[in-house]
């Protein structure tokens, strides 16, 4: 890829701070009390003591998250090549999707 294409790196670090704050995320916090579903240790942020809590995707057993499958598919129907780009207003924008 060239230089006029996001890098992976930017799409993964963007994604990240997605999930950091999504609410899925908090939900998960927030259903366990802050505290850790196998041991219970709560996370904390107390001077020379913090425990952070990571949040663990349980489906499919897998051991990372498919980055290559996620960065396919944002290629293919988001970040597409310019040339199948158009600049549009609003207004032809919306003409183009809802006639």
């Amino acid at each position: 890829m060239t230089s006029d294409y996001t890098p992976d790196s930017y799409i993964k670090g963007k994604l990240r701070q997605m999930w950091i704050c999504s609410r899925e995320r908090s939900a998960a916090l927030k259903n366990t009390g802050y505290c850790c579903s196998r041991c219970g240790i709560k996370q904390t942020m107390k001077k020379d003591h913090v425990i952070k809590l990571d949040v663990h995707h349980k489906h499919g057993g897998q051991d990372e998250i498919n980055w290559k499958k996620i960065l396919t598919v944002i290629r293919e129907e988001l970040l597409v090549d310019p040339e199948n780009l158009e600049p549009l207003c609003k207004e032809c924008h919306n003409k183009e999707h809802y006639g």
